[in-house]
C-alpha cells in the first residue's frame, strides 16, 4: 500500500475525508468497500441509462456522488452531481452525451485507488468497443442533439452519416456510397425538404428493399404516422427515444439486411 501523498498527488482530498473517517486505517478499510461495491453501482447506472429511467438513474448517481464526496474524489463528485441534477430534470440526452465523461473519471479514480491499495488494476467499460463494419446508418433529423446521440451510440460499430434535412438525405442517397446504407432513421417534420419527400424518393427508386427505414416522430404525431401507411416503414421511433429502443431498431435493421441479401 502506498501512503496518502499518492492519493493527494492524484487529486484526492484526503484531509476532508478524514473529518468523516477519523483516521487513515478506517479510511483505507472503507475505500476497499468502495472497490467491492463499484461493479454493482455501475451496472445499475448502465441499465437505467439504457432504458432512460431517469428517476432511478438519479438515485444511483446520487449514491455515486455521495461516495465520491466521502472519499475526497472531488471531480467525480462534481460530475455525478451534475448528472443527478440533469436526470432529475429528465434531460435524457445530456446524460447520454456526458456519460463517457463520467465513466472516464470513475475509471481514473478506480485505477488510483487500486494502485494505492495494491490491488489489480482493471477498468470499467464506458462504451462498447467493436470493429467498425462497412455498413452505414443514415440519420436524417434537423435536431443536432438527435444526430449526435445516434452517432455517438453507433460510430464504433458502423459508419454513421447525418443529414440536416431531406435534401441532404436525397443527395447522400444519390452518391456512390449509397449502396452501403443499410438503415435510415428519418424524421418526418423538418424544414426545407421534409421526411415525406425522402419517402417518395425511396419508393420511386425501389430503395425500400435494401434500406431498413424507421421514421422518427414526436409523441402525439399520429396524424403524420397515418400519412406514411402507403410506404413500407419498418419501425417507428418516438421522441424522446432512448438508447435501448434505438439499439433494438438497428438490430432489426441487421436482420432485415440478412433477409434481403
Amino acid at each position: 500500500m502506498k501512503n496518502a501523498d499518492f492519493l493527494k498527488l492524484h487529486g484526492v482530498n484526503v484531509e476532508n475525508s478524514l473529518e468523516l473517517f477519523g483516521d487513515m486505517q478506517t479510511y483505507n478499510e472503507t475505500l476497499g468497500d468502495f472497490l467491492n461495491d463499484i461493479d454493482q453501482k455501475l451496472e445499475q447506472l448502465k441499465e437505467t441509462k439504457e432504458i432512460a429511467d431517469m428517476a432511478n438513474y438519479a438515485i444511483y448517481v446520487h449514491s455515486l456522488k455521495s461516495d465520491a464526496k466521502y472519499f475526497g474524489f472531488t471531480k467525480l463528485a462534481e460530475l455525478a452531481y451534475q448528472h443527478e441534477l440533469e436526470s432529475k430534470a429528465n434531460h435524457i440526452y445530456y446524460i447520454y452525451d456526458h456519460y463517457d465523461e463520467l465513466m472516464e473519471e470513475l475509471n481514473r479514480i478506480i485505477r488510483v485507488v487500486q494502485e494505492y491499495l495494491g490491488k489489480n488494476v482493471t477498468a470499467v467499460e464506458s462504451h462498447e468497443e467493436t470493429n467498425v463494419s462497412d455498413e452505414t446508418i443514415l440519420v436524417v433529423d434537423d435536431s443536432n442533439v438527435i444526430r449526435n446521440f445516434v452517432k455517438k451510440l453507433f460510430d464504433s460499430r458502423f459508419h454513421v452519416l447525418v443529414a440536416h434535412d431531406g435534401a441532404e438525405a436525397i443527395h447522400m442517397l444519390e452518391s456512390d456510397e449509397s449502396h452501403n446504407i443499410m438503415a435510415m432513421l428519418l424524421d418526418l417534420n423538418m424544414p426545407n425538404v421534409n421526411g415525406f419527400e425522402v419517402l417518395k424518393y425511396l419508393q420511386g427508386h425501389g430503395d425500400f428493399d435494401r434500406i431498413f427505414v424507421s421514421i422518427i416522430t414526436g409523441v402525439g404525431d399520429d396524424s403524420l404516422i397515418n400519412q406514411t401507411k402507403e410506404y413500407p416503414i419498418q419501425a417507428i421511433l418516438r421522441k424522446p427515444f432512448n438508447e435501448k429502443s434505438v439499439k433494438y431498431v438497428i438490430d432489426q435493421a441487421i436482420d432485415y439486411k440478412k433477409q434481403h441479401d
